[in-house]
């Protein structure tokens, strides 16, 4: 049998950190063994799942460039790849074991297995159904059915343990005492997790299942149903639970972990994607920042561990920093470019070639300073206000020597007549500074930069000085102002607060 893989997500909600790092090992193991990834929806609960969830989690995936080889919109031959399109598959199965006698209607009713589970809760024992249908006759069958009685449904579970080698944990043995005669399908004809699973992975030719280990004690009843279907069964290999800094379950008390919330912060998907394959999985050569390429030709099962992983968002803030810096400056820029227009301050669409080639340059200023895409805007503050009565203690202290004023004033009154739209050309106004004041190092830079940020700190002022002078020259929504006005403006400042400048 060849390789194939599976996620399968129930839509009844979004998609939690957890179930899209299963998605991702499934889908870098297929992807690292040439084998195929398989995405079905698991459906069958109809009070919660919805069209909706269902196009939230195709949009996730496809976000995190995650794509699949057979399900929806991809389709294949191993379909419907929607649960709630299989109920036909699900009653021939059923009809099946009970013509075998592997299974068996069961009518008892709720509120008597409820109090039998309250009972055993009480004496401190773990409910087992004690398989008072098992063994009923067709008369008191038919006698039951009579009185309105709907049954469910139960696999015979035998008394014997259940064994399988776990390709994370190893060697795995559960007695079936520990769980019983269990339902199939419920009186409503649906059918449950397990007995639904088994017959779409085995339908679906699926060769390895990767799953939260949540799932270890699903795995023997499934084993047990392959068995009776006459099924190979897969291969299972069971991921550790995601813990939060706490140490609790990674949970909403940690904030919100769905994968939609890490979009709306601006994580870039590659960095998403590295920081979760990093949760439980370590690269044979240590490497931590790794590309969606480089993560498919590396990822090892075998590498999987078996402990609890510990998700720590400074972490993937980090590894996001990393994606971002190594990003194609263009498609950074068509990256931060929404935040700024939300904010009113760029157009919603390009305004021409000039204003493309400005807001490359806008780009590379902010770059190397974020970790997420929204910081951008804060990264760039300084090119779009200007307010010099809003410096702290520490920027008014560097004003406090004449040299300092020289400069801001040298600055000023040189800046409006010299080119200040490129790197160069700033460089050059400020070597004629300093050599006619004989001024260099904090004594000339920190005045400089405060006469056209108000700031004491921000980006480089040979990139932030020509953003600022092509700014001002594109008639954008924030107004941008130029270099030379900010420079007189600050000077107008300073002599207002009693400067003698």
């Amino acid at each position: 049998m060849s390789l194939r893989v599976r996620f399968a997500p129930s839509p009844t909600g979004k998609l939690h950190l957890g179930n899209v790092r299963t998605a991702i090992y499934n889908w870098l193991y297929a992807r690292r063994n040439g084998g195929a990834f398989i995405l079905r929806i698991e459906d069958t609960d109809a009070e919660r799942s919805t069209d909706e969830s269902i196009r939230g989690v195709i949009d996730d995936l496809r976000w995190l460039g995650i794509d699949w080889d057979e399900g929806p919109e991809a389709g294949g031959s191993h379909g419907p790849y929607r649960q709630t399109e299989r109920y036909h598959i699900y009653a021939e199965h059923l009809d099946r074991l009970l013509k075998e006698g592997k299974a068996y209607p069961c009518y008892c009713s709720q509120e008597t297995l409820s109090s039998q589970r309250e009972e055993a809760r009480a004496g401190g024992h773990n409910y087992i159904y004690p398989g008072t249908c098992r063994n009923l006759s067709e008369d008191q069958r038919k006698e039951k059915e009579a009185a309105g009685l709907k049954p469910s449904f139960r696999l015979r579970a035998g008394d014997r343990n259940v064994e399988f080698k776990d390709l994370i944990r190893g060697d795995v043995s559960i007695h079936t005492s520990l769980f019983g005669d269990f339902i199939i399908v419920r009186p409503d004809l649906s059918p449950t997790y397990n007995f639904a699973v088994v017959i779409d992975d085995s339908l679906m030719e699926v060769s390895d299942v990767i799953r939260g280990e949540d799932h270890l004690p699903n795995t023997p009843k499934q084993i047990l149903l392959y068995e009776a279907f006459g099924y190979s069964k897969p291969n299972f290999a069971h991921l550790s639970m995601i813990l939060g800094p706490d140490g609790g379950k990674l949970s909403k008390r940690h904030g919100d972990v769905s994968l939609q919330a890490f979009r709306e912060k601006g994580f870039l998907p590659e960095g998403l994607l590295n920081g979760l394959a990093l949760l439980g999985w370590s690269d044979a050569e240590e490497k931590e920042v790794l590309t969606p390429e480089e993560l498919k030709q590396r990822f090892d099962i075998g590498r999987v561990n078996k402990s609890a992983a510990v998700y720590d968002e400074n972490k993937f803030r980090h590894l996001n920093k990393e994606h971002i810096m190594a990003m194609p400056s263009n498609r950074f820029a068509e990256k931060i470019s929404p935040y700024f227009a939300d904010k009113g301050l760029l157009p919603k669409k390009s305004q021409g070639a000039d204003y493309d080639g400005w807001l490359l340059k806008l780009a590379e200023l902010v770059q190397k300073r974020i970790h997420l895409l929204p910081e951008a805007v804060e990264a760039a503050a300084s090119v779009f206000s200007f307010d010099p009565s809003s410096m702290d203690d520490e920027s008014k202290a560097m004003l406090e020597s004449d040299d300092a004023l020289r400069v801001v004033l040298a600055f000023a009154e040189k800046a409006e007549s010299h080119d200040l739209t490129t790197r160069e050309s700033y460089l050059e106004l400020i070597n004629v500074i300093k050599n006619e004041l004989k001024v260099k190092g904090k004594n000339l830079y920190h005045p400089l930069r405060l006469c056209v940020t108000g700031a004491a700190s921000g980006p480089d002022l040979d990139l932030l000085v020509p953003v600022m002078e092509l700014g001002s020259r594109l008639g954008l929504p924030s107004k941008i102002m130029s270099p030379s006005k900010r420079a007189w403006k600050f000077v107008a400042y300073l002599r207002e607060q009693g400067y003698k400048i």
